[in-house]
């Protein structure tokens, strides 16, 4: 079967940073979530750096299950995902990473960023028309915050060095698909190039 006709769309004018998951509970393989992540989470820093440099808006997911009826099923399948609880240091954004004033940390339930949560009318808020995609991990909530995002009508930007997965063949299917269908997948440094030569307009 012929691949399908694509166009890359880059980012637009007022493109924000979605960073996935970028915690505790899946950059310390202490935890049974976690693995060694420490070039995903050296990439993500380049991108805060120069998303922050131009005043971009940047915002981060963690995950945190307040109570058993909360996406039950999932964690039916995966009980591993019972630790993110309130409280638990596995649910904080990886120190190497915090956040700074003026950031929002999402908490989700689900997979995807946007799923029941105010991802979209924050990003509708700071005025951004594109996203940038990085954290973990790629064949789950890198994924679906990739495909939820197309389907908010944003372009999709995921920086390939920035995400990460237990199986290095997940990684790189998942970036394959998502490439064919839902967004560009780009190098790391044509991300940082770009951001960093973009003549940003400031919200009113």
């Amino acid at each position: 079967m012929p691949d399908l006709q694509r166009h890359e769309l880059g980012l637009g004018e007022r493109p924000a940073l979605v960073l996935v998951d970028v915690i505790n509970g899946f950059t310390d393989p202490a935890c049974p979530l976690g693995s060694d992540a420490t070039a995903v989470v050296e990439a993500c820093r380049a991108l805060l750096k120069v998303f922050r440099k131009q005043e971009l808006p940047v915002f981060f997911t963690t995950v945190v299950y307040h109570d058993k009826t909360q996406a039950r099923i999932f964690r039916q399948r995966l009980p591993a995902l019972n630790v993110l609880e309130p409280g638990s240091e596995w649910i904080k954004i990886d120190p190497r990473i915090a956040p700074v004033e003026g950031e929002a940390v999402i908490e989700k339930q689900w997979a995807s960023g946007f799923f029941d949560t105010d991802l979209a009318q924050r990003l509708d808020a700071a005025r951004a028309d594109s996203i940038v995609v990085g954290g973990l991990t790629t064949s789950g909530c890198v994924r679906a915050t990739a495909v939820d995002g197309l389907q908010n009508n944003y372009r999709v930007v995921i920086a390939s060095e920035a995400t990460g997965d237990r199986n290095q063949a997940a990684h790189e299917h998942n970036l394959f698909d998502l490439q064919a269908k839902y967004a560009d997948v780009l190098a790391l440094q044509d991300i940082l190039d770009f951001v960093s030569t973009m003549q940003t307009h400031q919200t009113d």
